[in-house]
């Protein structure tokens, strides 16, 4: 807070009260005095001392001055000195308002100026051509007869030149434009060929689907319907198992191997007598009966008799034992 009423206190002037502003001496400057600025080079020229480019664009500091007695419409025209960056010789070149450019003026040439004369001379010639018709109304008349002349030689010169042209490379542009017409169409009808072709596959894939489906769904009710499921009674529970689980298991296992041979008529039928010889039969008589006295009191075997009954009878003690 100090310093600032210290910084205001110090901007504050006091003006007596007999102070007059135009009694202060004024400083007397030279009119063609120079300043020093900043500026880059306004086109592309060479030293004509050297022979060094210096192309548009390239930063010089330059001694600014106003040119006495050199107004355009009351706009004073400034002269620049700038140094050559090789042998450091002067240049000094000017403002030209008229033509919104700069003038070359000493040290260097200017390069590529060619349409810039060109240009000039056009205006020229057309300044001149203005004035003539200004008081002149035959000349006039006489200006634009030759123009339309002109312009109708230029169209007669460019009509033979596409002739020309036509001729020497035979090109029939309708021709042309036709056939790339039917090229476009012959495009967009295969297109739609293939849309449509592909439109009908994803059809028949999504009917071939929805048949599938309706096929498995009609399927599924008539399996259910083919085998019941049998109903479970509550009561089932307190009636006892006939057999146990696990005689039935064996005798399951043992029918899908082997078979239900334990009855004796399935037996009789898978087993055949053997018949004697007829040379033999006497002496196998007399071994009979002897085997009969000492046999006794053993019961005789039934003819019925053989290896699987007793495989089958094996089992049944087997599964009376495990009981």
């Amino acid at each position: 807070m100090v310093s600032e009423l210290a910084t205001s206190w110090r901007r504050q002037k006091y003006y007596p009260p007999d102070f007059d502003p135009a009694k202060i001496p004024k400083l007397k400057l030279p009119k063609d005095r120079q300043y020093v600025v900043r500026l880059m080079a306004p086109f592309n020229m060479r030293c004509k001392t050297c022979g060094e480019y210096i192309y548009k664009g390239k930063k010089f500091n330059a001694r600014k001055e106003t040119v006495q007695n050199e107004v355009y419409l009351g706009l004073p025209i400034f002269r620049f000195y700038i140094k050559c960056t090789r042998c450091l010789a002067e240049i000094t070149f000017k403002t030209d308002p008229e033509n919104t450019d700069y003038t070359m003026e000493h040290g260097a040439t200017r390069n590529f100026q060619a349409e810039k004369l060109l240009e000039e001379e056009e205006k020229r010639m057309q300044k001149e051509r203005e004035d003539e018709e200004l008081n002149n109304p035959m000349k006039v008349l006489e200006n634009r007869t030759k123009d339309s002349k002109l312009e109708m030689e230029v169209l007669e010169n460019l009509q033979e030149l596409k002739e020309l042209n036509q001729r020497q490379a035979n090109v029939d542009f309708e021709a042309m434009l036709q056939q790339y017409k039917e090229y476009e169409e012959e495009q967009k009808r295969k297109e739609q060929e293939e849309d449509e072709q592909e439109m009908k596959a994803m059809l028949e894939q999504a009917q071939n689907r929805r048949l599938l489906v309706d096929s498995d769904s009609d399927e599924e009710p008539a399996k259910v319907h083919a085998k019941p499921v049998a109903k479970v009674k509550p009561t089932d529970i307190l009636q006892e198992d006939p057999q146990p689980q696990a005689k039935k298991l064996k005798t399951e296992s043992w029918e899908r191997s082997v078979g239900t041979l334990n009855s004796k008529a399935q037996l009789a039928g898978l087993v055949t007598v053997r018949k004697p010889k007829p040379g033999a039969t006497l002496a196998n008589g007399t071994e009979k009966q002897g085997a009969t006295a000492s046999a006794g009191s053993f019961p005789t075997a039934t003819g019925t008799t053989s290896s699987l009954g007793l495989l089958g009878a094996y089992s049944d003690s087997e599964d009376s034992m495990s009981d």
